[in-house]
């Protein structure tokens, strides 16, 4: 950044990365914000920093966080008390950080963004701008540039800006430069011309075409802007990752969840490297102001580790013990994420049918009220005859809940899928009757999508949905964006009741060393729904950044070594690879893999590191043979 001549970082402040519960706090490790500041004051470059309460970044509910949401009925991103309780707690510790870093106490720091795009937001709750404006002003002092930033419409400028706080706008590549100024003006009729985001590229959805935006287009309008002297922040310079859970979504009449990759189409790619596009935009710069004199630096190493073999460790149902080692929550009807208190991540809601249904029955949820993906498994009870080569097997053994317990003895030669212990039945002479529990993985229910499956099966089988949140909506209206079964599901029209719900803690299991190199015993190899896996690759004496498809494979979560790189989903794209920083890597010890796979695996799993990452199933140059 600072070789290609730009003088300032601005950077936003995630509210919900900081503090995960109420009252507690992580300033650790990349959440350090101290530490970032102080970095780039010793690189020279000024910081224009963007501390919300919201920032929306596409960042999961726009960086505030999910607890909010405990109190079903708050008003976000308005005067309603409990919410702006909830704020000043959270500016009382953030923002005395950051004023010892202030311009006029000697720090890099030269202006504070209060909120952000407001004027988009329903609200237009100019009390509510008031008292952020005195918030921070109480804790940053008087001298400190505040400022707002909004679209050009004047819409947005009427309910985004306030007396006291300097008015900014955002636009893009095509926009009529003078026009969108002259929107600026006309709120803030002295000062700098600035644009606080200057759109580089664009993010991606899953399930669209990947987006660009063309380096010519991109510096034509840079240029275009800095012949009328205007301040320009660049919206990505560098592009990012929202590893973990971290990627938000946005609705535009449907809900459009975005991918784990932020790359953006930025100058700097999600990995940190230069691309044609910010060769262009130094040309631009160089114009109107020296650059820098030296080198630019190069791009970081990159390595294609290649093919890594997997293999099923368990079905998630087989482990709940170990994701939800609590128990369930028992509930007459489903509880959304928020009323069980779990933020992110996946919930299993279990019930059983209330009847037979010998003939194809509708299960169903209502409209909307399947947020965001529900993986549903139906436990079947099947009879099939057995000869056992000794002594009869003779041994009871209770409900299928006790689905705990592998299945000892049958293997894959019966047939059998994933099940508990057999109930035999016999004398050990001839053909015995086993009772075989099954859970057979029926399909997705969706928002916005499909909300409906046909099942059959017998009354007190075991119907369980597995809820993912895809992440919370960043943008507009609908933030307040509640997860989980948000209604009841019904069987023929029919409601279903008494809930066992699961609220897993799949990350604290495998940060704490889970899965456990043994393999357990399973006999559901092949088959689909919800299962993990598990391998492991080395590096060859240095880590360096890589980046993972999924050849076969459908969608799901990625760990390695504990750390969280986020979803994959290439049946649906347009992103067919996740970054992998070589920092999350090990050198002289097994790197260890972890894969929750939701709908099913391919035959033969595997993963395959390449040196460039893939979207839209085009693959940029690498050293590695694709699939």
């Amino acid at each position: 950044m600072y070789m290609s001549g730009l003088s300032a970082v601005q950077v936003y402040v995630p509210w919900n990365y900081h503090e995960p519960l109420p009252g507690v706090y992580d300033f650790a490790g990349d959440r350090d914000v101290e530490a970032f500041l102080d970095l780039t004051a010793e690189l020279g470059l000024l910081v224009i920093l963007r501390p919300g309460p919201y920032i929306c970044a596409e960042w999961e509910m726009g960086g505030l966080p999910a607890w909010l949401l405990w109190k079903p009925d708050i008003v976000l991103r308005s005067s309603d008390p409990a919410y702006l309780a909830a704020v000043d707690s959270w500016l009382h510790v953030l923002l005395p950080k950051i004023k010892p870093r202030l311009y006029q106490h000697g720090g890099n720091i030269i202006s504070v963004q209060v909120e952000n795009e407001y004027g988009s937001y329903y609200a237009c709750d100019y009390e509510y701008l008031r008292h952020l404006l005195g918030s921070f002003r109480a804790l940053l002092g008087s001298e400190v540039l505040l400022f707002t930033t909004d679209g050009t419409r004047a819409e947005e400028l009427r309910c985004g800006t306030l007396q006291g706080l300097y008015a900014t706008v955002d636009f893009g590549p095509g926009s009529n430069v003078t026009e969108a100024f002259g929107a600026q003006r006309r709120v803030e009729p002295k000062g700098p011309l600035v644009n606080s985001e200057y759109y580089t590229g664009w993010l991606d959805y899953w399930g669209e075409a990947h987006a660009s935006t063309s380096s010519a287009r991109v510096a034509r309008g840079l240029e275009d802007m800095l012949q009328l002297g205007a301040n320009v922040n660049m919206y990505m310079f560098h592009g990012g990752t929202n590893f973990a859970y971290w990627s938000g979504a946005d609705f535009k009449d449907q809900y459009k969840p975005v991918t784990t990759s932020y790359d953006y189409d930025a100058p700097l790619s999600e990995a940190g490297d230069p691309t044609e596009k910010l060769f262009a935009i130094r040309t631009v710069i160089s114009k109107f102001q020296p650059l820098p004199v030296g080198p630019m630096p190069p791009a970081s190493p990159k390595y294609a580790y290649g093919w890594v073999a997997l293999r099923k460790y368990a079905d998630l149902l087989d482990v709940l013990d170990v994701l939800c080692p609590s128990g369930p929550i028992q509930s007459q009807f489903p509880l959304t994420f928020e009323a069980i208190k779990q933020a992110h991540g996946f919930v299993v809601y279990r019930t059983q049918l209330p009847r037979d249904v010998l003939d194809p029955a509708t299960l169903g949820a209502p409209p909307h009220s399947v947020c965001d993906r529900g993986y549903v498994m139906l436990e079947q009870v099947r009879l099939q005859e057995h000869t056992p080569p000794g002594p009869a097997l003779g041994r009871a053994v209770g409900p299928a809940s006790s689905r705990a317990v592998p299945c000892q003895g049958l293997g894959d030669s019966q047939g059998a899928e994933s099940h508990t212990e057999p109930l035999a039945l016999g004398s050990g002479r001839g053909a015995a009757a086993l009772t075989l529990w099954l859970q057979e993985y029926r399909g997705t229910l969706e928002r916005d999508g499909q909300t409906t499956l046909r099942v059959t099966g017998r009354a007190g089988e075991t119907l369980d949905v597995l809820l993912e949140n895809m992440g919370r909506i960043s943008f507009g209206a609908n933030i307040s964006d509640f997860k989980g079964l948000l209604g009841n599901l019904s069987l023929d029209s029919s409601p279903l009741s008494n809930w066992l719900i699961y609220p897993l803690a799949i990350d604290t299991a495998i940060q704490q060393g889970w899965p456990h190199t043994t393999l357990p015993k399973s006999s559901s190899r092949g088959r689909a729904g919800p299962a993990f896996y598990t391998g492991t690759f080395e590096t060859p004496g240095i880590a360096w950044d890589t980046f993972v498809k999924f050849p076969g494979w459908s969608k799901g979560q990625l760990w390695i070594n504990g750390f969280n790189l986020g979803r994959y989903w290439p049946r649906r794209g347009p992103q067919q690879t996740l970054f992998v920083p070589g920092s999350v890597l090990h050198v002289g010890r097994p790197n260890n893999i972890t894969v929750l796979e939701l709908e099913g695996a391919p035959p033969t799993p595997f993963l395959l590191f390449l040196d460039q990452p893939l979207f839209n199933r085009t693959l940029s140059r690498s050293t590695a043979a694709t699939e």
